[in-house]
């Protein structure tokens, strides 16, 4: 299709000459996020501690139904502006009302299975579906306008079981949400296959992988900052607090001291040169997207562990909320792990060691309370970061050699 037929929205994508950096805008949609996550962790706790066991591992599952919309709202935000100007007026509009879309889901939260279900779903549905089918009718002629147009048909599917679940029971609800949330990642894993527009991604960590591994590295930081809201809100609630209140909350800021450490070593610091590297940068670049993600939702299982053990620090736990308590820094030095794998091709022992320590800790922690349990799993992740240390001095500047190969003539680095 000839250039004359390129919509106005051609006019708005990314050059090379595009800076890589976040900008204010999008650090202002981070902003929100925090709300969201805060929000998140916030209702986690009063549906753990339902009488019912039943009750108490739904709650579970919810946490994590609620967190995939959030983030996945996120992730395709980012998406937007790796492939538009986000300093341009109009992506700089869209990432601002995505903002407040995403505001608006964040307020529902609470309330979610219950009175406000219909704002949240409303405000994922219009925020997924209006910015998707709004960038393709912008982009015209372009090659992107058919990709816009199949994912924004997917999330039009979705939105039928958003939409429904909303109008059901808090049970039902739970049942539609849930395929309605596969039907959105799905269809993004399968690249969007619609009949005559065919199927496939147009690879956004190829041109802007600098610009995306960022992101995700900011919002990495974002969760852990809303740890630190989370339980520092919850203990100032306490009223005058007793001690072990206060062990809770100085070992749930060491622990995002840790978590902040043993991220930043040292795949983190060069996570952005390990896409470059890549031989194919967008695989590359979608494994790494979800290995953040499992990552942010370990730190906050962390943060609702904390809260569980702010409220009940004695007596013998509930088995879901050691699934938190030790589940969260499990899960996260999992996600850890396979992040290192990514970058330096390699298992990291150090990772394993604390992923067995945990489990191994399920058993004394059951039986001695939530309080010891999260000091425990704090010692694990210090651990896991001194033998970080330790390593570090052996090799202080070790090069990425991403999986799957690189793309230059480099000798892998080893250890």
């Amino acid at each position: 299709m000839g250039a004359h037929h390129a919509g106005a929205g051609v006019g708005l994508l990314r050059d090379r000459r595009s800076g890589q950096q976040a900008t204010f805008a999008e650090l202002f949609f981070d902003l929100v996020v925090v709300f969201a996550l805060t929000r998140l962790a916030a209702q986690a706790v009063p549906g753990l501690s339902a009488d019912a066991p039943g009750d108490r591992w739904l709650a579970a599952a919810r946490t994590l139904l609620l967190f995939l919309p959030l983030t996945w709202a996120w992730t395709i935000t980012s998406y937007v502006t790796a492939r538009f100007e986000p300093r341009r007026s109009g992506v700089r509009l869209a990432v601002v009302v995505s903002a407040f879309g995403l505001f608006m889901m964040a307020s529902a939260v609470p309330a979610a299975f219950g009175a406000r279900g219909m704002i949240f779903a409303l405000s994922y549905v219009l925020l997924q579906v209006g910015r998707t089918l709004g960038f393709g009718l912008l982009l015209g002629g372009h090659g992107l306008q058919r990709l816009y147009f199949r994912a924004g048909t997917w999330y039009s599917l979705g939105a039928i079981l958003w939409l429904w679940g909303a109008t059901t029971t808090a049970g039902t609800r739970t049942v539609l949400w849930t395929v309605a949330i596969a039907v959105d990642l799905g269809g993004a894993r399968l690249g969007w296959p619609l009949p005559r527009l065919g199927r496939g991604r147009a690879g956004a960590w190829e041109s802007g992988g600098d610009h995306l591994s960022d992101r995700y590295r900011q919002f990495l930081m974002v969760a852990l900052g809303e740890g630190v809201i989370s339980i520092g809100v919850a203990y100032t609630s306490e009223g005058a607090p007793e001690g072990s209140h206060t062990c809770v909350v100085v070992a749930s800021f060491v622990t995002t001291v840790l978590l902040w450490r043993i991220y930043f070593f040292r795949s983190g610091e060069v996570l952005a040169e390990a896409v470059r590297l890549a031989r194919d940068r967008a695989a590359f670049g979608r494994k790494v997207a979800f290995t953040h993600t499992v990552m942010i939702f370990g730190i906050v299982m962390v943060a609702v562990g904390y809260g569980l053990a702010l409220e009940h620090p004695f007596g013998r736990p509930y088995p879901v909320w050691l699934a938190f308590v030790l589940g969260g820094p499990l899960v996260y030095l999992l996600g850890r792990a396979r992040l290192e794998q990514l970058v330096f091709a390699r298992l990291s022992p150090r990772r394993l060691v604390g992923v067995g320590s945990l489990i191994l800790l399920a058993w004394p922690a059951y039986a001695a309370g939530l309080l010891i349990g999260s000091v425990a799993a704090a010692a694990v992740l210090l651990l896991v970061a001194v033998l970080d240390a330790r390593a570090a001095l052996r090799v202080p500047d070790e090069q990425p050699v991403p999986a799957g190969g690189r793309n230059d003539e480099g000798t892998p680095a080893s250890r």
